[in-house]
């Protein structure tokens, strides 16, 4: 690893990063943050408007970016953006795994068709671009791939469809692929967010009192926004975590281990 220098601490300086989900909430929260640290971006989406407010707001810190619509649940698209931002940027160094979506239903009378339609993109998608990327990053011998699962990987989340399995996959797939591909210089690491404010779980906090209630049980008395979980994303993806691989870091403010803060008990509250 070379030592970086302290204007830039992170090792992160014309690095070439691909941010999945891009469009918007922590995909775009992180293609920021690596811009503001020298990073040379490529925010990939689905969301063709949400990567337009993207593309400006990395055109205001430099030109070295590049926005272009890619869906990740299909391998021909994620080679076509691939070779796009190759060509704008250079080879892949860092990968942040974010697009995701969420089907709510019960497991009874869910639909194969809900069913494939969440791990497409929530699982599947993360291996199609793990493997797109990581071929770039073994041509340069070196690489950091952090992927954003969820508490609810671990926590089951119910009434959420295939939602709780994708993200606990998620943190299986990291783990394989840092035992694979961590001899070849390519590390792998997760990022599980706990209640954060996206445009996905936004309408939960437009519904009167939801904020405040879910602020009260978590420990740091707020709910998350998406530069919290960017922010632990950088680490990993920077050369400051250089030993780092096959992790978890969960971002949640204290909640998912504040269970026993449940169960009465009287005389002690």
């Amino acid at each position: 690893m070379t030592e970086p220098t302290s204007s830039d601490w992170l090792g992160l300086s014309g690095r070439v990063c691909v941010v999945t989900g891009g469009g918007g909430g922590i995909g775009r929260a992180v293609a920021l943050s690596l811009a503001r640290a020298g990073a040379k971006v490529a925010a990939i989406d689905l969301d063709e408007r949400g990567l337009e407010v993207t593309r400006t707001e990395l055109l205001k810190l430099s030109s070295d970016h590049v926005v272009t619509r890619c869906d990740t649940a299909s391998a021909e698209s994620i080679a076509a953006a691939s070779e796009t931002a190759e060509k704008a940027l250079g080879s892949c160094s860092v990968l942040v795994n974010t697009a995701a979506v969420l089907r709510p239903g019960g497991l009874e009378n869910l639909s194969l068709a809900e069913w494939n339609a969440v791990l497409s993109v929530n699982l599947t998608g993360y291996f199609l671009c793990a493997q797109v990327f990581g071929r770039q990053m073994r041509g340069l011998g070196r690489g950091s791939i952090v992927h954003v699962s969820s508490i609810s990987g671990s926590h089951a989340q119910g009434q959420s469809g295939a939602y709780s399995v994708s993200k606990a996959g998620v943190i299986m797939l990291s783990r394989q692929l840092a035992s694979e591909w961590g001899p070849q210089g390519i590390r792998s690491n997760v990022v599980s967010p706990g209640m954060v404010v996206t445009p996905m779980s936004q309408s939960f906090y437009d519904t009167p009192g939801v904020t405040e209630r879910r602020s009260a049980v978590v420990p740091l008395r707020r709910v998350g926004m998406p530069q919290d979980i960017a922010d632990a994303i950088l680490y990993l993806a920077s050369d400051r975590s250089s030993y780092v691989n096959g992790d978890e870091i969960t971002v949640d403010g204290g909640y998912a281990n504040m269970l026993m803060n449940l169960v009465p008990r009287p005389g002690f509250e």
